[in-house]
Order: structure tokens, then sequence, then C-alpha cells
């Protein structure tokens, strides 16, 4: 046999018996057939001579994977589309823009404090982009606190001035800290408090944690790209790039 079909075979044989190997600790089951084993001999002896032929298959493996993954994730997006990107409970930067893009944040999240700026200068520079805010409090309830006082805010009409006022502080968040900012920007802190307990808010709270749910996401900050799911923060370089690749690319913007 020539090298060349060698190799299609340690792929094939590779890839054929990668689930059985998983499913078994790693340890494939050995056949009792003379010529089984006398060809499952040879090409052991070939993948042992070329472990490079591994890796391969496992970059391939991976990257199907990725595939598949991107392709499930790209449905999911499409069938929640109208609650990830025309809520009317959610606050919606450059809300002509034509471009979705998403952010699953939490306002004690380090990331997501560090992201502020990338977001604030994308707004700035892309009034294609359509940025839905979603409050996703995750990190306690001096976090849920801060998402049912944002929701509040924006009822006095003073949502972003607070969202990024608040996630700007760079000290430890306390409910003390939000309630001075609410006075700081000039809201109606009583009003505020009121609006902080209706059911409304709860029910918005509860809505978003079920959509991230559904969407797969656990962690903050969260960016719902076109079709992709980015978990993490990425800089402004990374999210240009991801956004001019998805407007070619997507089917729901």
């Amino acid at each position: 046999m020539t090298v060349s079909v060698f190799r299609r075979i340690g792929l094939f044989v590779v890839f054929a018996l990668m689930p059985l190997m998983m499913a078994s600790g790693g340890e494939a089951q050995q056949s009792t057939d003379p010529e089984t084993v006398r060809i499952e001999k040879i090409i052991r002896n070939y993948l042992l001579e070329h472990p490079e032929l591994l890796v391969e298959v496992m970059r391939k493996l991976e990257a199907r994977q990725k595939a598949e993954e991107e392709a499930g994730m790209a449905g999911k997006i499409q069938a929640n589309r109208d609650a990830l990107f025309a809520s009317h409970d959610d606050f919606i930067a450059n809300p002509m823009g034509k471009f979705p893009v998403v952010e699953f944040f939490d306002y004690q999240c380090g990331y997501c404090k560090r992201f502020l700026p990338t977001m604030a200068r994308l707004l700035e520079t892309d009034k294609s982009v359509r940025f839905v805010f979603k409050e996703f409090p995750i990190l306690g309830e001096v976090s849920v606190t801060a998402s049912k006082a944002a929701l509040a805010a924006k009822m006095q009409g003073k949502y972003r001035i607070f969202h990024d006022t608040v996630m700007g502080l760079r000290r430890r968040l306390t409910e003390a800290a939000i309630y001075q900012t609410a006075k700081d920007i000039g809201l109606d802190v009583k009003r505020l408090k009121r609006d902080m307990e209706s059911p409304k808010i709860a029910r918005i709270i509860k809505a978003n944690r079920e959509l991230a749910a559904t969407m797969g996401i656990r962690g903050t900050p969260s960016l719902i790209v076109g079709e992709q799911l980015v978990p993490g923060a990425i800089d402004y370089g990374q999210l240009t790039a991801l956004i001019e690749q998805e407007k070619t690319n997507c089917k729901v913007c």
C-alpha cells in the first residue's frame, strides 16, 4: 500500500474507533477474527509511526463539532429572535439599527465592567448596530437590586446613564451605592424604589433568566452577535471583526 492509502485508512479508522474508544474508557474492543487482527496491527503500527495523524484527526473532529455547535446556536437564535432582539422590556441603544448585538450582564461582573468602554465605543462609531441590554443578575442579591433599579430607571427615561454609571463604579457595589448613584443622576429615588418592586420588573428578570437558560448562557458577559454566541468579554477589534463577518452571513439581521 502507498503512504497516501495508509493515511486515508488511518484517518478512517481513527474516526470510526473514536466513539468506541471514548465509550469504553480509551480501550477499543479487540476482534478475534485473524484477518481483522492483522489489519488492525498494520494500522496500529502505522499510527504509532505517524502520531501526527492523530493530531490531524482531533483538529478535524474539533472543527466538525464547532460547526455543529454554531449551527445549533444559530437555530436557537432564530427560534428566539423576538425575545432576544425585539423585547420592549429591554433598553435598546440605536433602536433603528439593523444589526443585532445582545449583552447579558451583571453589574458586579468585573469582565462586564471591562467591556463597558468597548460597548460605548461601538455605539458611537457604528449606528447600524442595534444593541440590546439584557439584565441578567447572577452574582447575588446586590446584583438583583442593581438590575431592578436599572429597569426602574428606564421608567424615568434614564436607563443608559444609570447603567453606565453603576457599571463604571470601581468600588464594591452596595445598595447604598446604587441609590446614591440614582440620586446623583437626578432620578426620583422614592419612585425608583416603588417601581423596583413592581411585578413587571420581577417578570422581566425571570424572563431573561429563562431565555439565558434556553440559550445555554451561564456566565457574564455573554454576547450574541448576529447568529453567534460569544461567552466572555472581547476587545473592540475582535467585536467589530465579528460584526463585519456576521453582517455577510446572518439570517436574522
